[in-house]
């Protein structure tokens, strides 16, 4: 009896600190970022959030997800597919360099890729001589924000395909179906809650990148900026206002994305495999 009302205890003071835990460090900051969103009223709120330089933020934003969640689809499948499905040599050494993103901070592969395709590097040359922009313009902040989200959709079919094994292609491959037939209906329908999973999660981490697009952008309002970079400037400039209500921008997109992956892991967990 003591020992169930000491676990009953230790339960409940377990529940207490995560529910604190997480009303101070999500649930409070989300409630500050609306309130302070709208402490002018609606009108301002408006007004901040539909200004042109706010709208050219969204878009560049926009574009360098979607962009980034194309490659990353193809490269992640690819890899994948790749790493699961066939033995080679550098097996290993592939998986490690595909983590290589996770490990790096942001602001340090920014100044990477300054030095890769900057004033300084051997590359320039070619790029002017070829009208090619990447430091200071949008290239360059679509493939830091690439270069960031690179393991998400991968990492989250190696395990997937490695559990399914090769039973299956194998034996439609014996049955004469060609390789795309064999990916389009044995494999794909087995990965398919856990390649959604994972561009969710390339999605998200594409939107809020802020190291390596602050280095490579420059700060050129209306042309390099992103939301984040965005709320920056007019943060450091003291409009306050306006900085929270682009901020409740990036609230709402990832209450949305936490909505739709918490809709896809249920789905993963509860959808069973085929007999």
């Amino acid at each position: 009896m003591n020992q169930n009302k000491q676990s009953g205890f230790v339960k409940w003071l377990l529940i207490t600190i995560s529910v604190l835990f997480l009303f101070v460090m999500l649930v409070l900051p989300l409630l500050v970022v609306i309130t302070q969103a709208f402490k002018s009223g609606v009108a301002a709120y408006l007004k901040a959030v539909t200004d042109k330089y706010t709208v050219r933020a969204l878009l560049l934003t926009l574009e360098a997800t979607l962009t980034a969640v194309v490659v990353n689809t193809i490269f992640g499948l690819f890899a994948a597919w790749t790493i699961t499905k066939f033995k080679f040599k550098g097996k290993k050494l592939l998986t490690t360099l595909i983590d290589i993103p996770v490990t790096v901070s942001p602001v340090i592969a920014g100044l990477i890729f300054i030095l890769l395709f900057g004033r300084q590097s051997l590359l320039y040359p070619i790029l002017k001589a070829c009208h090619i922009k990447v430091v200071f313009a949008v290239p360059g902040i679509i493939l830091a924000t690439v270069f960031v989200t690179f393991p998400f959709i991968s990492r989250e079919l190696i395990p997937v395909l490695e559990t399914e094994g090769t039973d299956e292609e194998e034996a439609a491959a014996l049955m004469g179906a060609g390789a795309f037939t064999i990916f389009r209906k044995i494999t794909l329908p087995h990965i398919r809650w856990a390649l959604l999973y994972g561009i969710v999660l390339c999605t998200a981490r594409a939107m809020g990148e802020f190291g390596a697009v602050s280095v490579l952008s420059g700060h050129l309002r209306g042309l390099t900026n992103t939301l984040p970079l965005h709320v920056e400037i007019l943060f450091n400039e003291f409009q306050y206002v306006p900085a929270f209500a682009v901020s409740s921008i990036l609230v709402i997109l990832a209450i949305i994305l936490l909505v739709m992956r918490s809709v896809l892991e249920h789905k993963g967990k509860t959808t069973k495999k085929p007999l």
